[in-house]
């Protein structure tokens, strides 16, 4: 035990010499294991966000979207992002998908970019266009008023409720319940305002209102036609026998006979949490690769710095032979230095990610995202041992030079 204690104390000591080198090995590796904490951090509190969004759905709900026929998962969100319109999916198809045994309830949404005027004010906003039954199947906060009604839908009443952000915007501190605002020249009266509900997939929720989808589709774009609907099951343990009734009713009602040309997705809950899982996931572990990948650069850069040691200290290796120290006494020596320098630029990096990550943190819930700042010990344990394993792997070759250096030729070095 003294003999390892004093192996340390000697490497050490060593490092000490060569405080510049040390430095730079240090602040190589820290900046290795800071970016590995941060992605494996970042990844963590980007999936949780993410999870949590989708916990506003139940398990017991079906989504639908219309998509680009041929274009995958993808196909609905670029066509949203493009400005593309598919009108495909119909108010017709609805009231078939009703009659399916298994579903209880659902709403359908449509979405448009508007100008909403209160008096003198004038903002833009997301409208959507949501079913009444939309509260029923996932989480919309009411805080002052209301949400509209079946029967306010069914007989295309001009009602609105409010995001907390347009109700500031457009009423300031003054109450907004059952004032009118205007839409496309159109008066609608104002029945609920929202909690504040910040970030959501990039969206801003408290910049959000709602209306009617029928109003929506009769009054302002004249249109029979919808983006997508939510429905909830009778029987969660047969979502998904549904799920695949769903789907060939709507290819027979599209007249679809190729699967690889639908025009809608179907999911279930667990199938999108699922697939965010396995996306992040990935997304996590090609981040954490590339922060390795610099681990590995900064493990050669000690297998330079280790083995310009070892020249410079040939005379001090040869004294050590000529007095009585083995081989591998100078082998472990040099194996040390290596580790002790990751170790030290594994804990400086450590420190660094977490902070970083905690800015991340900081940053998202400033900007009204619900992130989670968990840094977890298995990440700190494993960038830590991996650290040291790089500097053990990367010295071994320098390490092997010192020892085995004759101690007569050594000798004549100085």
């Amino acid at each position: 035990m003294n003999k390892i204690f004093t192996q340390i104390e000697s490497a050490f000591i060593s490092l000490m010499r060569q405080k510049s080198r040390t430095i730079l090995t240090i602040v190589a590796v820290a900046i290795g294991i800071a970016s590995l904490i941060t992605m494996i951090t970042a990844g963590d509190g980007l999936r949780d966000m993410v999870l949590k969004e989708l916990e506003a759905y139940g398990s017991d709900a079906i989504n639908i979207e219309v998509r680009v026929p041929g274009k995958g998962a993808a196909g609905s969100s670029t066509s949203f992002a493009s400005g593309l319109t598919i009108t495909t999916f119909k108010n017709k198809d609805v009231d078939e998908i009703k009659k399916v045994d298994n579903v209880e309830l659902l709403y359908t949404y449509i979405t448009g970019q508007e100008i909403i005027k209160y008096q003198e004010v004038a903002k833009s906003a997301m409208i959507f266009g949501y079913g009444a039954n939309a509260p029923l199947i996932e989480k919309i906060p009411v805080n002052l008023g209301r949400f509209y009604t079946v029967d306010e839908e069914e007989s295309l009443s001009s009602v609105i409720v409010l995001g907390s952000k347009i109700k500031d915007n457009l009423f300031g501190d003054d109450d907004a319940l059952d004032k009118t605002v205007y839409v496309r020249g159109k008066p609608f009266k104002v029945v609920g305002v929202l909690e504040e509900r910040g970030a959501t997939f990039g969206f801003d929720m408290d910049s959000m209102v709602y209306i009617p989808t029928l109003t929506m589709q009769k009054k302002l774009l004249g249109t029979d036609y919808i983006i997508g609907l939510s429905a909830k099951v009778k029987d969660v343990n047969k979502i998904n026998e549904t799920k695949d009734e769903l789907i060939a009713l709507l290819r027979e009602l599209h007249n679809i006979d190729n699967p690889d040309e639908d025009d809608f997705e179907a999911m279930t809950m667990a199938d999108a949490q699922t697939m965010v899982e396995t996306v992040l996931s990935a997304i996590t572990m090609l981040l954490v690769v590339i922060a390795a990948v610099s681990l590995v650069v900064g493990g050669v850069g000690i297998t330079n710095i280790m083995y310009v040691s070892v020249i410079e200290r040939t005379f001090e290796v040869g004294l050590r032979r000529a007095v009585g120290a083995k081989r591998k006494d100078i082998l472990w020596q040099f194996l040390l230095e290596a580790g002790i320098l990751t170790f030290l630029g594994g804990l400086f990096g450590i420190i660094v990610g977490m902070g970083i990550s905690f800015l991340i943190f900081y940053v998202a819930v400033s900007f009204g995202i619900d992130w989670t700042y968990a840094v977890s010990p298995f990440s700190i344990i494993s960038s830590l041992l991996f650290s040291v394993l790089i500097g053990m792997f990367f010295g071994v070759y320098p390490a092997q030079k010192a020892a085995s250096m004759d101690p007569i030729n050594a000798l004549r070095q100085e």
